[in-house]
């Protein structure tokens, strides 16, 4: 993970706060022009939830532009409270705009995009920006990021990264009275998110985001290297170091992700934190491969995420985030397996909570 931050353009303020990857080779958005105007919205492969929108059509409204991809667990936390602001202030002169701009190849998906809208339960505009149009006039280099627009069209505002809902609800808020809005109401009052949405527990947070494709792997402790893109049987040593993870079993590495072959296949890692959660899914479509997860040698019980049972077994229904383990009580350091007991699981990146 990285350090987000405010960047205000027309007035000066500075916050840390939880960050998440950008997409490499971006471009550093501290760096955008202050007092901007509203970059281009075009090149979106397709709209959700509206027609095609334009910066002029939005003239005389409040634009919140929000930048995520549906696997990144950062975004999640932070998507109820938007979700929020949207309906509360909707009728208030505000309006939100989803870019969803992918980091997988899978996530460019407009269909799985679709999927993620409707179960999250996004209503507001969505624009598909699988080619990173979007992405690239706002400049973006992290997922998730908030831009805030006022009612003359002009970028006053950025904000990457998880956290200080408060003041970025109180920077809406300002805008839409110097937009002319009325009778706001009160702010605040999300209810506390669940699930996946919780917001994570920083205090004993130690592990970090972990790719598992070559192209992007560290921390892997199997004997000899990643072979990239040919099939080879790897051993998990018997004892990991914190971050570290490893292979067993019959997998192809890719550039993004580790690919089973045969079942059983497992994945190790040790790690230090309440939630592991894990980008994966299935490497054929319309496949639904089976898996079971262990902490320390034993299955989860009360310590089980949402897509599992307290035996530690689910199935890989479609490619997403899963949360596999919220530890409920004292949080130390665990081993962590996952094993696929059908081949074709395709795993991409490690999170935690």
């Amino acid at each position: 993970m990285k350090t987000g931050a405010w960047i205000v353009l027309a007035a000066a303020a500075a916050a840390t706060v939880v960050g998440c990857v950008g997409l490499a080779g971006s471009g550093d958005p501290a760096h955008r022009a202050a007092d901007e105007a509203f970059p281009s919205l075009a090149g979106a492969t397709e709209w959700i939830n509206t027609p095609p929108l334009t910066p002029a059509a939005l003239r005389g409204k409040v634009v919140l532009v929000e930048f995520w991809t549906f696997t990144c667990v950062n975004w999640r936390r932070e998507s109820p409270y938007v979700r929020a602001w949207a309906r509360r202030y909707r009728d208030k002169g505000l309006v939100v705009i989803g870019v969803h701009s992918p980091e997988f190849e899978f996530e460019k998906d407009g269909a799985k995009v679709r999927r993620a809208v409707k179960d999250i339960g996004i209503d507001y505009p969505v624009a598909v920006d699988s080619r990173l149009a979007i992405w690239s006039a706002f400049g973006n280099a992290y997922w998730p990021a908030l831009y805030f627009i006022d009612a003359n069209g002009r970028v006053r505002a950025s904000h990457f990264g998880e956290g200080d809902y408060e003041a970025s609800e109180r920077l809406l808020r300002r805008l839409l009275v110097q937009a002319g809005a009325t009778d706001l109401g009160n702010e605040g009052g999300v209810a506390a998110p669940t699930g996946v949405e919780a917001a994570a527990d920083l205090a004993n947070l130690r592990s970090p985001e972990t790719y598992v494709g070559y192209g992007r792997a560290r921390g892997f402790a199997s004997p000899g290297d990643l072979v990239p893109d040919r099939a080879h049987v790897y051993s998990a040593p018997a004892a990991l170091r914190l971050d570290e993870w490893a292979l067993a079993g019959d997998w192809i590495a890719r550039e993004d992700a580790v690919v089973a072959r045969a079942a059983p296949a497992r994945v190790a890692y040790r790690f230090h934190a309440r939630d592991v959660n894990l980008v994966m899914g299935p490497a054929t479509p319309g496949a639904a491969p089976r898996f079971r997860v262990l902490v320390d040698g034993e299955p989860p019980g009360a310590d089980r995420g949402a897509d599992v049972d307290g035996a530690g077994l689910g199935s890989l229904t479609g490619s997403r985030l899963y949360q596999l383990i919220r530890q409920r009580g004292e949080i130390t350091e665990h081993r962590f397996e996952i094993e696929f007991l059908d081949p074709g699981a395709a795993v991409f990146d490690f999170t935690f909570g």
